[in-house]
């Protein structure tokens, strides 16, 4: 019988949770407590706030502004590679973006989901891969930049428990922007955008503690918020996020990277709540017809404010339940999974005879 026991790995320097803004980690958490629901053994190496379903194994405190990320990812690594062989773990899923790379130092196969667009993983990163790393991607979209990738497994559309995410109830007029507070996401563009089209706008998310994301947030966005037509929520408890999505006008995605999916986009049409995006990466996935819009530049979406009353909240929601359920995607990777530790298990017994 096949062992149902798994070790995840997080991103070093920041806490998993249900109210986290990264999206890998929320990824994470839905997967993780899927996984424990269908009666998994789980372990989850990450930084000490965060909260899982199954034993967490923490590698050190959340990170702070001076905290240098190659010393601190090398003992999360080893942290997790210690971990690993004291509990015997066949099969590690890597959502951290680098652990894959320390897999040559593990016994078993390493599965690493790939949540970014390829441009944010660097130069050098998939050279010399590790032989028992595999590879998935989250999007069609995403993965046509993979295909030469050794080992890839193909796609695991990312998913959302839309339970979690009640439909109905006032809806207000203002505009909504929730994520993480950095360049690539552009807040600052959505706050253009709202002016434009003269609606209030409510930004909602987190500034990471990193010196680039800090600067960018106090130089481009801190100091148009007024408390009046620009409204500031720091991290929103998983309630306040909810409620915020489903009285929106519409959600606002002004990513200037070719996103991988948009797990905000997914939740703010679970709540029945059209979305606005610009026409990048696999958010033409994600945004069908009758959800939302598909814009070019801020022009387009300052105008694309007004149509939004055109979209039926139960279109959202029902696209959202078919395509992107957090039962589909654990679905998906309970197939990989299985098929991973048979051929680790069919090794084995090739290897003692």
């Amino acid at each position: 019988m096949l062992s149902r026991r798994l070790l995840f790995v997080a991103y070093p320097l920041l806490p998993v949770s249900e109210a986290s803004a990264g999206g890998a980690e929320q990824i994470l958490w839905t997967l993780e407590r899927e996984l424990v629901a269908r009666g998994w053994e789980t372990h989850v190496a990450a930084c000490e706030a965060s909260l899982v379903a199954g034993q967490l194994i923490a590698t050190g405190a959340a990170a702070q502004l001076q905290d240098s990320f190659v010393e601190r990812e090398r003992r999360h690594a080893d942290q997790v590679v210690m971990a690993s062989a004291r509990r015997q773990h066949p099969l590690v899923l890597d959502h951290s973006g680098h652990f894959f790379r320390h897999a040559r130092r593990l016994d078993g196969y390493v599965l690493a989901t790939l949540h970014l667009p390829r441009e944010l993983y660097g130069p050098g990163a998939f050279e010399d891969v590790p032989e028992n790393v595999y590879f998935n991607c989250v999007s069609q979209t995403q993965m046509r930049d993979f295909t030469d990738l050794p080992r890839m497994l193909g796609v695991v559309k990312n998913g959302i428990d839309a339970d979690r995410f009640p439909i109905g109830g006032r809806r207000s007029n203002y505009v909504l922007w929730l994520g993480r507070v950095c360049p690539e996401k552009a807040p600052h563009l959505a706050i253009e955008a709202a002016k434009r089209a003269g609606v209030p706008i409510v930004l909602a998310g987190q500034v990471y503690p990193f010196d680039w994301h800090n600067t960018y947030w106090q130089r481009h966005v801190k100091p148009r918020i007024d408390g009046k037509q620009v409204r500031w929520v720091e991290l929103p408890s998983f309630e306040r996020k909810s409620k915020l999505l489903r009285e929106a006008r519409a959600l606002l995605v002004t990513s200037q990277v070719p996103e991988t999916t948009s797990l905000v986009a997914l939740e703010a049409m679970a709540s029945g709540t059209p979305v606005i995006a610009f026409a990048t990466g696999a958010l033409t996935e994600v945004v069908a017809k009758g959800t939302g819009f598909l814009v070019q530049d801020i022009l387009e979406m300052a105008a694309a404010c007004a149509s939004v009353s055109e979209i039926r909240s139960q279109d959202c929601r029902e696209w959202v339940q078919g395509e992107y359920s957090a039962a589909a995607m654990t679905d998906g990777y309970e197939i990989l999974i299985t098929g991973l530790k048979e051929q680790k298990r069919l090794e084995q017994r090739r290897l003692h005879g």
